[in-house]
């Protein structure tokens, strides 16, 4: 389904609701052009989300994809859902949400621009030129003006997302992950050199935790790509979902999303697998971009206790092989000071955002510049305390 709205003679703005409206091979063309493509937000994961049941208008994300054509050729695209609610964003706008409510006003639906239960950063505006990807945040702003929504947040937005953005007078929010990067100038070799580089009381705490793990009689299996098997995604489907149950939460994703991964993009999946024998008890999940060598932490679970099993499995595991692979960075996922004594950085990451209530706006406005600042001298505080020698590492 597609509706379409022709606001300049020389371009058409259409709104898609569902991605198979959308021709996959000219999206994906599209974003490989852009300067922090994600495997996250190639034509087959969106539309795995949305054929699986996970991100769809009955679990509160109703697409709303806007595409910008001249002549039928794909110029400028935006992956877009319309919320009813705030769950699986990791940028929280739960206060705003609530001050909405208790003036009698309705926050919900809003308009977001994210790929689904995914804080991953990169670029959210696909857009053959700085001209088209205005030409977008214009559509996306308009989108939600003629809806009557309340407001349009765009999450974990590349460098050049965010200048388009701030020239359209968005706001734009700071929040803070951690990842670890290769050494452009004095590479680490292996596990054993990264842990080299990091301060006495740091390695030694790493070495005991991971000493701990193998103590207990555990070892670990990696598979990659088409080995992954279906016994494997059973296996580690029942651990993902057996994390949100210790949470008294439900799983974002169902076992037909990860079917469709391994179907379609099985090369952007690495598994390490947690044994006592040969028998399973854990398992954990990253997402990789081989041509680009990054990795993303992704899921975990366990079907047993055992200590400091969670470190090995979501840090070491996937460290030693993003350097035995020749691997550039790897991203732990959102939020976790602690991530940083596993070699893990603090890096900046930013979202946008419009409010249609100017009140409300010039509110959150002046709420944006304290946090800002206050996200500045964070950063700046826990890269102080780099768990690297001399603050080497990663950067």
């Amino acid at each position: 389904m597609s509706r379409t709205q022709t606001i300049e003679k020389d371009y058409v703005i259409r709104v898609h609701a569902e991605p198979d409206a959308l021709g996959a091979q000219a999206w994906d063309q599209l974003l490989a052009e852009q300067s922090a493509p994600t495997p996250f937000l190639r034509h087959a994961y969106l539309a795995a989300l949305h054929s699986s049941g996970s991100a769809v208008p009955a679990t509160g994300w109703a697409p709303q994809f806007v595409t910008l054509e001249t002549g039928g050729t794909l110029q400028a695209a935006a992956a877009l859902y319309l919320k009813s609610h705030s769950y699986g964003e990791y940028v929280f706008d739960w206060a705003w949400a609530d001050a909405y409510r208790r003036h009698g006003l309705r926050y919900y639906p809003k308009l977001l621009g994210a790929v689904p239960f995914t804080p991953v950063p990169g670029t959210r505006l696909l857009a053959r030129s700085p001209a088209w990807r205005q030409c977008l945040v214009e559509a996306i702003g308009r989108v939600a003006r003629e809806g009557r929504l309340s407001s349009a947040h765009v999450l974990f937005i590349a460098d050049d997302d965010r200048v388009a953005f701030e020239q359209a007078g968005w706001m734009i929010r700071h929040s803070v992950q951690f990842h670890w990067t290769q050494d452009a100038a004095r590479p680490v070799a292996d596990f054993t050199e990264l842990l080299a580089r990091m301060q006495r009381d740091k390695r030694k705490k790493i070495q005991q935790e991971r000493r701990r793990v193998a103590d207990q009689g555990v070892h670990f299996t990696v598979h990659a790509g088409t080995a992954i098997d279906e016994p494997l995604w059973d296996f580690f489907y029942s651990c993902y979902t057996l994390t949100y149950a210790a949470h008294h939460s439900t799983p974002y994703l169902t076992r037909e999303f990860f079917a469709a991964m391994a179907a379609t993009m099985p090369q952007h999946w690495v598994m390490f697998v947690a044994r006592r024998g040969e028998a399973p008890i854990a398992a954990s999940l990253i997402a990789v971009d081989p041509e680009r060598r990054a990795a993303w932490g992704r899921y975990w679970g366990c079907t047993e206790s055992v200590s400091c099993l969670h470190f090995e499995a979501c840090y070491y595991q996937p460290l030693a092989w993003c350097l035995a692979q020749g691997y550039l960075r790897f991203e732990g996922g959102a939020q976790g000071e602690h991530k940083m004594a596993r070699g893990l950085l603090p890096v900046a990451t930013s979202s946008a955002h419009w409010l249609r209530d100017e009140r409300f706006a010039a509110a959150v406005a002046d709420f944006l510049a304290g946090e800002g600042a206050g996200i500045g001298q964070y950063v700046d505080e826990l890269r102080e305390r780099s768990p690297f020698k001399d603050g080497a590492g990663s950067a």
